[in-house]
């Protein structure tokens, strides 16, 4: 069984992210023959048009390769204003400005994290609209939208609602067989 390589990210910078720790949860609940590397967006520069005509910044090369050698890629993100944070659509910018398009045809899983009631729901319509214009393969189902997030976490940011780990244990088997089918 080919090994599949999953690289995910968040559109929160907050130490103590919700998200974050959706994504150490899936990274728990993988099943056999699959990785997860979670990648740091922090660093990666607002998109400019100007600086695709030289050098690109270190950290958009390094996002872009490591998206480019996935075979998967999983996003868990917070809903800002029933939207797309920037640091996320920033990244998901930069990653769509060349000719090779690392992002294109690549299997994508979609969390939220909210401590509201809804868990996100409307980032992530709004992020699945966005991404079918990236050409991205994204899963439809299971849907994960973790809401009242407060009580599904520790203090220590460890995700402790069962019904939540099954539910993220379910995406990234889906995520996997996914990414099994397109490497065959």
């Amino acid at each position: 069984m080919d090994s599949i390589k999953i690289v995910g990210f968040t559109g929160s910078l907050r130490k103590g992210s919700y998200n974050k720790a959706a994504l150490r949860a899936a990274g728990e609940l993988l099943p056999q023959g699959a990785s997860l590397e979670i990648l740091d967006l922090s660093r990666i520069p607002f998109f400019n048009e100007d600086l695709e005509h030289g050098e690109l910044p270190a950290p958009v090369v390094e996002f872009k390769k490591k998206v480019a050698g996935a075979d998967a890629l999983l996003i868990s993100t917070p809903e800002y204003n029933y939207s797309i944070p920037p640091v996320l659509k920033n990244a998901l910018d930069w990653a769509s400005r060349d000719q090779t398009h690392p992002l294109s045809g690549k299997p994508l899983a979609i969390m939220s994290v909210s401590p509201s009631l809804l868990g996100g729901a409307r980032v992530q319509y709004h992020l699945r609209q966005v991404c079918v214009v990236l050409n991205l393969e994204v899963l439809n189902q299971p849907e994960v939208f973790i809401g009242l997030a407060a009580g599904k976490f520790s203090a220590d940011g460890k995700l402790t609602d069962e019904e939540t780990r099954s539910r993220i244990a379910e995406l990234v088997q889906a995520l996997v067989d996914q990414a099994r089918k397109l490497k065959k």
